[in-house]
Parts: C-alpha cells; structure tokens; sequence
C-alpha cells in the first residue's frame, strides 16, 4: 500500500446545489451516487438530499458501495454559546459518527452574506480582539466535545463569512488548539486572495480535511471589479474542478504526500450543470486528482495542471 492514504470523494454540488436550487435542483441523488461512483470517487460528502437517519444513510451509501466522507454544519458560534451549539449539533454529529466520518465541516452561518444578494465586501468581521478571543473559545470548547464522540471539527474558511482570507484564518488558528482542525479549502483560499500552497504549509498539522476546487481568475477579478455576491459569482463561473482553472493542485498534493496527509480529497465545484455538465467535469476533476496521486512522486515546482490561456 502506498503510503500516501488518501482517498478520493465529492461533494454532490457538481449534479445539485444546495445554495442555489436552480442548479441542478430537480437531479435525483440516486443519479449523483450512480455516477460518482462509476467514475470512481469512493465517497460522498452530504447534501440536502440526503437522508438524516444515521441507518437510513448507511444503507443508501451501501447500495453504491460509497463511504460518508463528511457533512456541512451550519454552525452560528458567532452568536450563541458552545453550549447552545453543542446541543443543536447532536443529530448532525450523530449522523457523521454512526457512519464512519471522522470530520466534520463546520462552516459558521452567522451573519454570513454567502447566500444573499450583497456584495462580498460587506461580509461580517471580528474587530476586536475581544471578539476574537471570544469566538475561539467558543470554538475550541465546542470542538473538544466532537472530538470527544470521535469527530474532529474542519474549520471551513469561506467567502462571505467572518473567516474568509488568510488573515483570518491565522486569527482563529493562533487562538485555539489542534482540537480544531483546518479545512483547506484550494478555490475560497485563492478566492479570498491567499495561496493554498503557503496556507498549506502553515499549518500541515491542522489541516484535517482538504476541499478540491479549482478557481477562474478572470471571473474572480469581475466579481471583485463588479462588486457581485457569493452566489453571482458561482453562477458566473468562478469555480470549476481540478484541472480546469489556476490552482496548482500538482504542487497542493505533492505537499500533501510530503507532510503525511491522511484522509479524503474532495472534489467541490458549485457551477450551473447546464453549461458545466456533471458527469463530464466530476470525470475531469476525478482524473486530475487521481493522476497526481498515483504519480511516483511530484516535482516541488511542478508545473499548474492546466495552462490559462
């Protein structure tokens, strides 16, 4: 067995989109598992579609013999206790643990903008160092009760929300422990204007969970230009899968193999499937991951996986 362990799952955005329902929003899930796994990710990360009974769930994954890799929770630290969160978190946590997920995507949804119609830089912001301070113990309080049942937090850092660039996630890491770990997320870290290579590198040991989207510069350069929201952008096309944009996935995963990254690499990109076909670019983002994952090894200065024209 190589020793890079890494496996290889989607997130069901490539057929259907949560956020936007037009996107995709009358495909069956039994089309996304069908062909996610004839392709051949070896796992799914939740949607809306799917079922909430932890056996209900286990039983539909095994009829396409895919693994749960994780699921999205909307947490809302920002504005309620890690008392309060660690009560509304029990069915969803419940959910991950009874099937075989050892993470868990936290994304914080309080006052965030990543679904209404205003511009991105009207996201919300910590100040203070008050506020700070206050936020990360809430977290790492809340993180050390997953991890207590087995699931480790993945901080997902994401455009709209307060934790969005590279500033903010040194903020947050600085201020709790590795009870939390760090959701690397390649397309909102370039998006936000960082590097995923250098977050990468900063923080190796946090880094529990890697989302796999690659991004089009020209559209994010409009977005910023144009002062567009989140979802304007997406449905511009500001993110695609790996191989089909700027991002130097070749670079992202040989660190990765360098470091002794366990665990799953997702591929994530919300695009219209009318103009991105679902199958067609799953296909290309499966096979860009895959090739490097199976190369001998990665040349630290590889070159990006495709040239932008």
């Amino acid at each position: 067995m190589s020793a890079f362990e890494v496996r290889i799952g989607i997130n069901p955005l490539s057929w259907m989109n949560d956020d936007l329902p037009s996107l995709g929003g009358e495909t069956p899930l039994e089309v996304a598992l069908t062909e996610g796994r004839q392709i051949g990710y070896e796992g799914f990360e939740l949607g809306n579609k799917f079922p909430r009974e932890p056996q209900a769930l286990k039983a539909l994954l095994a009829q396409y013999d895919l693994s749960l890799v994780s699921g999205w929770y909307s947490g809302r630290l920002a504005q309620r206790s890690a008392e309060e969160e660690i009560a509304a978190v029990g069915p969803h946590l419940e959910l991950l643990a009874k099937n075989g997920a050892t993470v868990m995507v936290y994304g914080e949804v309080a006052d965030t903008i990543q679904g209404s119609p205003l511009p991105l830089f009207q996201r919300p912001r910590f100040f203070t160092e008050a506020q700070w301070s206050t936020y990360a113990e809430r977290l790492e309080r809340f993180a050390r009760y997953t991890l207590s049942q087995g699931v480790r937090v993945a901080y997902h850092h994401h455009m709209g929300a307060y934790v969005e660039t590279p500033a903010d996630v040194d903020e947050l890491m600085k201020r709790t422990t590795d009870a939390v770990g760090l959701l690397l997320d390649t397309g909102h870290i370039t998006f936000a204007g960082g590097d995923p290579l250098a977050l990468l590198e900063r923080y190796a040991a946090r880094v529990c969970h890697v989302h796999c989207k690659d991004v089009r510069p020209d559209v994010v350069k409009l977005a910023r230009n144009r002062d567009w929201s989140f979802l304007e952008a997406v449905i511009n096309g500001a993110f695609t899968v790996p191989g089909d944009g700027a991002v130097d996935f070749a670079s992202v995963i040989g660190k990765l193999r360098e470091i002794g990254y366990r665990g799953w690499l997702v591929v994530e990109a919300e695009q219209d499937p009318v103009i991105a076909p679902s199958y067609a670019y799953a296909e290309k983002g499966y096979r860009t991951l895959r090739a490097l994952v199976d190369a001998p090894s990665i040349a630290p200065n590889a070159p990006t996986t495709r040239e932008i024209a």
